[in-house]
């Protein structure tokens, strides 16, 4: 453990860039998948084909497969993230950065969307009835009756979901990013002697990012079954 104890600061910043990963990506697969339920439960069939498939193929598809997907193949058909190049203190989010969000968004949204889908589920038909015989729209149905309940009732597969995404950005390692799973490899090859106390210092890091979150899960749910 000496080794990471030595070079504590370059640990702090391989979680930083984990928790940036997770962070952005978490936000944008909230955004994204609440777009993908509201297309699968809409009232326009092309639409709801398009989410279904989309739904499917995402989440019959490994994590690995969507990095390489836009790490490779989109730069070749024009789609790139060398805009990207933002630099904050000791955080330089460069390309490389702008791939793994994107591939984690991508991925976790559909997995976001069936989540939200089953709290769409559990919210009484009747109430999206009501609110559309006194005259409103299915997006103004959407946003003021069915998805704030639907939300409310999806914080535990919701807090799964992004929990997840925190260990899927481990995947970022294999495709440029420096995040914590990265260094913890730098580090092994640096001094393989001490291989154990590496691994166990990074599961503390994870497990301390995990835990965090699940409590503000538990507490978020908490607060809205009160509410309720």
């Amino acid at each position: 453990m000496s080794l990471v104890f030595d070079n504590f600061d370059l640990y702090l910043r391989a979680f930083g860039y984990t928790f940036f990963l997770f962070l952005v990506s978490g936000v944008l697969s909230l955004v994204f998948g609440t777009i993908l339920v509201a297309m699968r439960v809409g009232p326009i069939a092309v639409l709801r084909k398009a989410g279904a498939t989309y739904v499917s193929l995402v989440r019959n598809t490994p994590l690995v497969i969507v990095f390489a997907t836009f790490s490779f193949l989109a730069p070749v058909l024009g789609i790139n993230f060398g805009w990207l190049d933002i630099h904050i203190g000791e955080f330089d989010f460069t390309a490389f950065f702008g791939a793994a969000v994107a591939s984690l968004t991508i991925y976790t949204s559909s997995f976001v969307c069936e989540a939200l889908r089953a709290g769409i589920n559990a919210v009484p038909l009747g109430q999206a009835e009501a609110a559309r015989a006194v005259g409103l729209p299915f997006t103004g149905v959407m946003s003021q009756v069915v998805l704030p309940q639907a939300f409310r009732a999806s914080v535990p597969p919701l807090a799964s979901v992004q929990i997840a995404l925190i260990k899927n950005t481990s995947v970022a390692a294999v495709f440029g990013v420096a995040e914590a799973t990265a260094q913890m490899r730098a580090f092994t090859n640096d001094d393989p002697t001490q291989r154990t106390g590496i691994f166990i210092m990074f599961a503390i890091g994870y497990i301390v990012i995990v835990e965090g979150f699940s409590f503000l899960s538990h507490r978020l749910e908490r607060h809205w079954a009160v509410a309720r």
